[in-house]
């Protein structure tokens, strides 16, 4: 079965003006648009446009009220029947928080003692909102999407930091404390987590702390000419921009050891549980678990628990987590991460035979740009620009053709073919 599915996009503080309404096809609504959500999460679940085709105002109740039919007999027999996934379209006009997301293990956990704690789900201080894990896939749809992704290889860190010496060293009244304290930091057993731990306990009380001077002498060397002519000037532009949108935080100085990653169109992250990232700016589509825990570090005035997140994180270096999809034909672009909760396919048919999609479990497909057409083992249904579809599991595969792009997120292992 095909339903046709929409909704208000979120409109958080940092969200594009322009950028979704572009993508839809549809006129400005004034307000910050930062993500369309097209799932069945509690938070903003799709409407169905045609509410008397299952008799339901939006993708949560029919599932609720018919798993069978609206997931098909694997999911929607689990006995707490859930769409797993979640398809957004997410426009950053300015940075979001520094987060991480916990393992399935984590996550239950913490669902449980929070709890047992008797804290209320919808408390400031709650960290876990569900049982469930939150991995995240981000491809870019604006010609470049930035972002904050991982901690950057260490001998990295200690080329920044040589970089604000020799800045601090040119500049008019050098201050070579303020290095020096983040210099031990960085010398200790487990540099990078007593790091972020010293900036966020001593950094967020005000202006008073050790920590306090080190941001404020970190984002003065930033800006720099040393700073600018160097290898990492985006990474300290960085720096400049966050510290004009969040001054004094200590998510500036973090910022530091992560890498700053920089996606061309098409090109993809993919954020395990414990990687800690902010996207900053650009237009691309995520495809994420469904689930609503986030613990943050910084870049917010929302709650942050640096006990709970020292734990959350994977402080191991690596280089940016980038996603090369697979392409097994002309046309079809597959992003699969190491998970079992969902897939993405890219398809742009073109000219080419309709590229083919194998569906084990339910779908979503949302178009970009011209139209695109579907047909699947027991329906056929057209979309137009931003125009998204639900997709049942008996539809079985699913052929597309047009000349736009079709998104598909789905869940299982099935190839597409």
């Amino acid at each position: 079965m095909f339903v046709r599915i929409d909704n208000t996009p979120r409109d958080y503080a940092w969200g594009s003006r322009s950028a979704i309404a572009a993508f839809r096809g549809r006129p400005e609504s004034g307000a910050p648009e930062a993500e369309l959500w097209l799932g069945a999460h509690a938070g903003s679940p799709a409407r169905l446009v045609d509410e008397a085709s299952v008799g339901h105002a939006d993708l949560a109740q029919w599932i609720a009220a018919d798993p069978a039919a609206a997931l098909g007999p694997e999911l929607g027999g689990e006995h707490e029947p859930r769409l797993p996934l979640l398809l957004k379209v997410l426009a950053a006009a300015a940075p979001l928080s520094l987060q991480a997301h916990p393992t399935p293990e984590q996550a239950q956990a913490g669902y449980a003692r929070e709890d047992a704690d008797g804290i209320a789900l919808d408390a400031y201080d709650r960290n876990y909102k569900d049982r469930f894990h939150k991995p995240e896939l981000i491809v870019a749809v604006s010609d470049t999407f930035d972002a904050l992704s991982g901690f950057r290889p260490f001998d990295e860190v200690r080329t920044i930091v040589q970089v604000l010496r020799e800045a601090d060293t040119a500049s008019p009244t050098p201050q070579p404390g303020a290095l020096d304290l983040l210099e031990a930091h960085l010398g200790a057993d487990a540099p990078l987590a007593d790091t972020v731990e010293w900036l966020l306990r001593d950094g967020r009380g005000g202006d008073s702390g050790e920590a306090a001077w080190v941001i404020e002498r970190v984002v003065a060397l930033a800006g720099s000419t040393v700073a600018a002519a160097s290898p990492y000037a985006d990474s300290f532009a960085t720096v400049l921009a966050l510290a004009e949108e969040y001054p004094g935080d200590p998510g500036i100085v973090i910022s530091l050891l992560l890498n700053r990653v920089r996606l061309r169109r098409g090109e993809a992250l993919y954020l395990a549980a414990g990687n800690i990232h902010a996207y900053l700016d650009g237009l691309g589509i995520e495809l994420m678990a469904a689930s609503d825990n986030v613990l943050r570090g910084g870049l917010t005035p929302k709650h942050i628990d640096v006990s709970e997140l020292l734990e959350v994180l994977d402080f191991t270096p690596m280089p940016p987590p980038r996603l090369e999809p697979e392409r097994p034909a002309p046309g079809l672009e597959v992003f699969r991460p190491a998970v079992a909760d969902f897939v993405l396919y890219r398809v742009e048919a073109g000219d080419s035979d309709a590229p083919r999609v194998a569906l084990d479990g339910p779908a979503i497909v949302l178009a970009e740009g011209d139209e695109v057409w579907l047909e699947g083992e027991r329906g056929v249904a057209s979309l137009g620009r931003g125009d998204a579809l639900y997709v049942t599991p008996d539809e079985g595969e699913l052929a597309i053709s047009g000349p736009g792009i079709a998104w598909i997120a789905t869940t299982g292992t099935a190839a597409g073919r």
